[in-house]
């Protein structure tokens, strides 16, 4: 009888992480035997076990569900003077680990897997072959998409993504072609791996595919490429029939940091969809255009708390003093995380115009919003004779 599958996931993340030091060759054979058991596994233990093996061979592994290939970035920080800890799980990491040394038999055990039925091990095998540069994986992730079974061709676009290597792109175009949905936003997504600007044209084609998660996999991709030459496409792609494709388009134009793509954002700001309103705050704040200032202290307004935060954020990256009368209001907005945004973008003013404001925030009735407060005015130049030398911790927003 098998094990309980909590026993198994503990057994196989501590058999992974710890499997061997981190300049030592790879034991093939304990390789060989923890992917065995993997195969019979569920998927949890499969994705604990994938994370505990890229943690103990210096790389990271985050799983990425289908239809959102890769997450949209979390802005810059905010400054926070206490940090709150959740719960969270320690896993032993061998830093700096590498391949060199590694023989071909420890390469052969995850070859010998890339064609298992639990699309899980196969991709853990794809992710360490084509990382590792593992000699013939080319051409073995090339066979892999000429197979019948749709999840070996997934399995081949993933591992060409990870190899990022530019002899792949005549291949994964004719991926993103092909019959499966799951096939050709695989292949998206590598294209946006090898993040090349001649990739620029096969990508926009993919963004009117039948399949949202392709057209959502290809707008990220041609974020990754940071071409100006995407913009057009994306400009399109932000009227999708799905928030999810408006989304990632719009975090796509922040990606590329393009002053022309601020016009092409800004209608987004009225979106029904938060999340699109969302990226599309965040991208104004990459681009950095003094352009967007009007309207995003608009949008410090917004019925949602996390938007309003956004907006603040977004005005400190522009470091516009035409932004300080919006933000000096902000700093008294119900939500105590408003107030520390707000704080920490008229610190990065370093206008004496915001002195005043900052004053009063002082005596906020969140300890947060003081100490950001304080920090903030240790950024401006001005004569007082009281300096705060208090540099708060940070914290992402959303």
């Amino acid at each position: 009888m098998r094990p309980a599958w909590p026993l198994m996931l503990l057994f196989a993340a501590n058999a992974l992480a710890a499997q061997q030091p981190p300049d030592a060759r790879a034991d093939s054979a304990r390789v060989a035997r923890v992917l065995a058991l993997l195969e019979t596994s569920d998927s949890t233990v499969c994705e604990l076990a994938a994370q505990a093996i890229s943690n103990a061979w210096g790389w990271s592994w985050q799983p990425q569900p289908f239809a959102t290939p890769m997450p949209m970035p979390a802005p810059m920080p905010m400054p926070r003077m206490r940090q709150r800890h959740g719960p969270h799980a320690r896993v032993r990491l061998n830093h700096g680990a590498a391949w060199h040394g590694t023989d071909s038999a420890a390469f052969g055990a995850f070859r010998a897997v890339l064609r298992d039925d639990s699309r899980c091990v196969r991709n853990i095998a794809a992710r360490v072959l084509g990382r590792a540069r593992a000699p013939g994986s080319y051409d073995g992730f090339v066979a892999l998409l000429r197979e019948a079974a749709p999840g070996l061709r997934e399995t081949g676009a993933l591992g060409l993504g990870e190899l990022e290597d530019r002899r792949a792109l005549r291949p994964l175009q004719d991926a993103l072609r092909d019959r499966d949905a799951r096939v050709r936003a695989m292949a998206a997504r590598a294209v946006g791996e090898i993040a090349d600007s001649s990739s620029v044209a096969m990508l926009a084609k993919a963004l009117g595919d039948d399949a949202t998660p392709v057209r959502q996999t290809a707008a990220w991709a041609l974020g990754r490429l940071e071409s100006p030459g995407a913009l057009g496409a994306l400009g399109g792609a932000l009227k999708d029939t799905s928030p999810d494709v408006r989304r990632t388009a719009a975090w796509a134009l922040g990606a590329i940091e393009d002053r022309a793509g601020v016009d092409l954002l800004l209608p987004l700001l009225r979106e029904r969809e938060g999340a699109v309103r969302l990226a599309a705050i965040w991208a104004l704040g990459q681009i950095e255009a003094p352009s967007a200032v009007a309207a995003l202290s608009i949008a410090l307004t917004d019925s949602d708390p996390r938007a309003r935060q956004l907006a603040a954020w977004a005005l400190g990256q522009i470091e516009d003093a035409d932004a300080i009368d919006a933000l000096a209001g902000a700093l008294k907005d119900r939500e105590p995380d408003v107030r520390v945004a707000a704080a920490w973008a008229l610190g990065q003013s370093e206008s004496s115009r915001a002195v005043e404001p900052l004053k009063a925030a002082l005596q906020d009735e969140s300890q947060d919003v003081q100490d950001a407060a304080g920090w903030a005015l240790d950024q401006i130049d001005d004569e007082r004779p009281v300096r705060v030398r208090v540099r708060p911790h940070v914290r992402k927003p959303i």
